[in-house]
């Protein structure tokens, strides 16, 4: 995960959800090597597990996330956009009840969450698009997961609908920003991380029960409370944000005059 203080005039903070600066964060893309190569890799990777699995859709996904990825720049992007990647087959065994699978698509998607913010600091290439694209895949795999529980009846839909409201939402609201014409900026900030740890921890601990055979009812009972009490925190914290932006542009607007 990586965590940057970002600065500007327009800085939203997103609660570590998506608010994709754009185009305050985002920058000029075009195809590059380390894109094209890392798709090929994934894409390599993912028919072969298509073809194991006998998921022949999932093809689609793959390529349409390869073909994205070939613009992103940086190799701690495309660590970053492996969960990306795992979000088809973690949503197939969600669907099916393969737990044990499941656990080791969170494990792989909890390295990359780990170990991709190291990989920039690395290389020297720590950017503000990174820090928008962490969030998004986030998003991406957490609604994967949850919607393939929901769909094999391990999870509550509403419950899942929660956890895919909590990076949709913000998306939006910067979608919004950006149609009028402001430059919002991301930063993570600590409701976002808790509630997206939160959320990982309870998913992953009603997967880990079933897998086990064990009683999941408190453990999902659990989370039918947090998980809407962490998210509506994040979303207090986003709209506080946004008015401290509003203010701090109205003031600005009234020393310039």
């Amino acid at each position: 995960m990586r965590r940057e203080s970002l600065s500007g005039t327009a800085a939203l903070q997103a609660s570590g959800a998506l608010a994709v600066a754009f185009p305050g964060t985002l920058v000029a893309v075009r195809l590059n090597r380390t894109g094209v190569i890392a798709g090929v890799v994934y894409l390599v990777l993912g028919v072969a597990w298509s073809v194991w699995a006998g998921v022949p859709w999932a093809f689609a996904w793959f390529v349409g996330v390869a073909v994205v990825g070939a613009f992103i720049p940086g190799e701690a992007n495309h660590v970053t956009l492996a969960r990306a990647y795992l979000s088809a087959p973690v949503f197939v065994y969600a669907m099916h009840g393969g737990y044990g699978a499941i656990a080791v698509a969170v494990a792989l998607a909890g390295l990359t969450d780990l170990t991709d913010g190291t990989i920039a600091r690395r290389f020297g290439r720590p950017s503000k698009l990174g820090g928008a694209l962490d969030p998004v895949v986030d998003g991406v795999f957490m609604g994967g997961l949850v919607i393939g529980l929901a769909v094999g009846g391990t999870f509550p839909l509403w419950l899942a609908l929660v956890v895919i409201a909590r990076y949709l939402l913000p998306a939006l609201a910067g979608g919004v920003l950006i149609a009028a014409g402001r430059r919002p900026e991301l930063r993570h900030t600590l409701t976002g991380q808790v509630s997206t740890t939160l959320i990982l921890v309870l998913v992953g601990g009603v997967c880990l029960f079933r897998g086990l055979d064990q009683d999941s009812g408190g453990l999902l009972n659990a989370a039918e409370v947090v998980i809407p009490a962490a998210t509506v925190a994040t979303f207090i914290h986003l709209g506080f944000a946004l008015r401290r932006r509003a203010g701090a542009a109205e003031a600005a607007a009234a020393e310039a005059g």
